[in-house]
């Protein structure tokens, strides 16, 4: 419960932060706008490329849902 209200929490500040950005205005408090993955909520190992974590990253990798992307090994 606490991971779904805090993904919401900072949905509303990125889209905030955006909107002032893109209306010339400088954002109130930019330092609180941080990254969450989108599947699981997590904040540390963020991928911005993928807009996803690290662990699903790899998850979805290992799955093949990822295109161009698998896990190489050695």
């Amino acid at each position: 419960m606490a991971k779904k209200s805090l993904k919401i929490k900072c949905a509303r500040r990125k889209a905030a932060y955006l909107k002032a950005i893109s209306q010339g205005k400088k954002p109130v408090m930019p330092t609180k706008v941080y990254n969450r993955c989108r599947l699981c909520g997590r904040s540390r190992g963020y991928i911005r490329k993928f807009d996803i974590c690290r662990i699903c990253l790899r998850e979805l990798a290992n799955k093949g849902e990822i295109m161009g992307l698998r896990k190489s090994s050695w």
